[in-house]
Order: C-alpha cells, then sequence, then structure tokens
C-alpha cells in the first residue's frame, strides 16, 4: 500500500502536543492560539498466509504489516497563561519537526467463513512499539506504546450481479507510553464499503470509517484531561482485478475526506493498495475483506 495524510488542527491540539513533548512546563495554566498542520507519506507492506486446514469451519490467516516513510508536522502560534501564580508569555512556539524511517509492526490473526454471497470474519491485531518515535519529537512513525485490537466484519457479495456491501468494528486498548506516562483511551472504529463490479475486472463505489473514543485518556503524563477524540469520513473508491501469471491482482484506490473531527487534527488521506493472491474462480471474482 501506499498512504498519504494532509492534516491540520486548533489550539486544542497544539496546546496538547505541546504538554506532550514538553515544550512548555506541566504546571502551567495556559491558552493557546496555535495550530497544528501534519503531513504523511507511508509504504505499507503485509506478507500474508492462508492456511489450508479450517479452523472451527473457517479459513485461518497470518499476517504482519510493516511500514517505511516520511511524517513531517509544524506548529506555530501564541500560548499565554500563568506558572506558579506568576504571569507567563506570550510564548510563541514555531516548531517543525520530520522523522524518515521505520514504523512499528502489527501483526494480525483473521478467521473467515463463507456462507453464499455472506461472508464473515472475526480478527485480532496489535502494536508492537519497535518503530523510529522519539517523545519529544512533534513528527512520529511509531506510536510509541503497545496496543491490542479486535473486532468481527461482515461482507455480502453476489457475483452473479456484482453488488459488494462491506462493514468491519472494532475496538482498541492502549497500554501506556513509558516515556511520556500517558495513555489514550479505549477506541472504538467502523470501517465501511459499498462497491459495484461494472465488470468482472472493473469495481467503484464508496467507503468511509468513523473513528471515536469512548473512555478518557488518563495517566501520570496526562496534562489535558480527558481529551476524547473522534472523526468520521467519506470517500471514493475503484477497483481492478487482473492476471498475474496463475496468481490474482487487484488495485484499488480510496480518498477520504474527513469531518467532524474532536480532539484530533483532521483533513484528507488517500490510499493506494495492490494486492496478489491466489487466482480465485474464473467465472467471480473474489470478495476481499479487510480491516
Amino acid at each position: 500500500m501506499y498512504y498519504h495524510t494532509s492534516v491540520s488542527a486548533g489550539a486544542d491540539v497544539a496546546l496538547a502536543r505541546q504538554f506532550q513533548i514538553g515544550n512548555i512546563p506541566a504546571d502551567l495554566s495556559a491558552n493557546a492560539n496555535a495550530s497544528v498542520r501534519g503531513t504523511g507519506d507511508l509504504g505499507i507492506f503485509i506478507p500474508n498466509y492462508t492456511f489450508a486446514t479450517p479452523v472451527f469451519g473457517g479459513q485461518p490467516a497470518l499476517s504482519l504489516m510493516t511500514i517505511y516513510g516520511n511524517t513531517s508536522t509544524s506548529l506555530s502560534g501564541t500560548v499565554t497563561g500563568t506558572l506558579n501564580g506568576m504571569p507567563f508569555g506570550p510564548f510563541f512556539p514555531n516548531l517543525s519537526n520530520s522523522t524518515t524511517g521505520v514504523g512499528d509492526l502489527y501483526p494480525q490473526f483473521t478467521l473467515r467463513w463463507n456462507n453464499g454471497a455472506n461472508n464473515y470474519m472475526t480478527y485480532i491485531t496489535g502494536d508492537i512499539p519497535v518503530g523510529d518515535y522519539g517523545s519529544t519529537n512533534l513528527a512520529n512513525i511509531g506510536i510509541g506504546h503497545g496496543a491490542v485490537d479486535a473486532g468481527g466484519g461482515y461482507t455480502y457479495f453476489d457475483p452473479t450481479t456484482g453488488h459488494e456491501l462491506s462493514g468491519t468494528l472494532g475496538f482498541t486498548y492502549n497500554l501506556m507510553n513509558p516515556s511520556t506516562q500517558y495513555q489514550n483511551g479505549v477506541d472504538t472504529h467502523f470501517d465501511w464499503g459499498a462497491s459495484q463490479f461494472l465488470t468482472q475486472q472493473v469495481q467503484i463505489g464508496l467507503v468511509g470509517y468513523f473513528y471515536d473514543e469512548i473512555s478518557c485518556d488518563g495517566g501520570p503524563g496526562d496534562r489535558v484531561g480527558c481529551f476524547e477524540s473522534r472523526v468520521a469520513s467519506v470517500g471514493p473508491q475503484f477497483g481492478y482485478l487482473f492476471p498475474v501469471g496463475k496468481m490474482q491482482g487487484y488495485v484499488n484506490l480510496k480518498a477520504y475526506a474527513e469531518f467532524d473531527a474532536a480532539a484530533r487534527p483532521s483533513g484528507w488521506n488517500a490510499w493506494v493498495t495492490f494486492w496478489l493472491a491466489p487466482a480465485a474462480t474464473p467465472a467471480a471474482p473474489a470478495p476481499i475483506l479487510t480491516k
């Protein structure tokens, strides 16, 4: 996959980032008139192995996602407040940071079942925090802490009509960041897609996601309170299936416009995915269930 994102946020996120990287004192009572902007360009590689032997009547598979790329973040504005009862500022933070390197590792186990046009999937995945991360960096590729995520998905796919409808619901538990002593709350995320195969090779449709933090941030390093974040998105997709020798290739392009954001940056992002798998039955393209 190739992933590009461009996001921005206002004073609440900018102030939280400055507390997080230690740019202003933790006991400062502050107000900010600031903004933060970020971009990212990442290459994502996901080798996948599918087992031949069923488990509970389903098809098990293992994958390990790795990342390499660049992220850049800039922050500008003014901060004022009081420190130990004394006026502080105005302080003019104009910071920028760029990181190029490898990301964390994301192992995933999935189990899938098929019943005619109905396809079901359950998964468990997580974050192994081995990527490039610095607690004082504005821009990171690794997230600096472990996480566990689990959920399930459903795809309706009728090869005779070309109708496809998919949805995946998951929940993430975040471990505490040992560098900052900050712990993100539990979040839920729902990814969906609806498409139509115009031919056996060409697919068009819509995609979207909804992310919502359902419990407060915390930990000894929390200086911003509950800070529950939320964002939603929607956008177009285009897919194309084609033979690659005895394999089946699949290219998918997606673009998301984000809205209804709270306590986090938002903007837009785009994905280009190339998928290579054993060829499906020649009469119909294989459904692709992704988280």
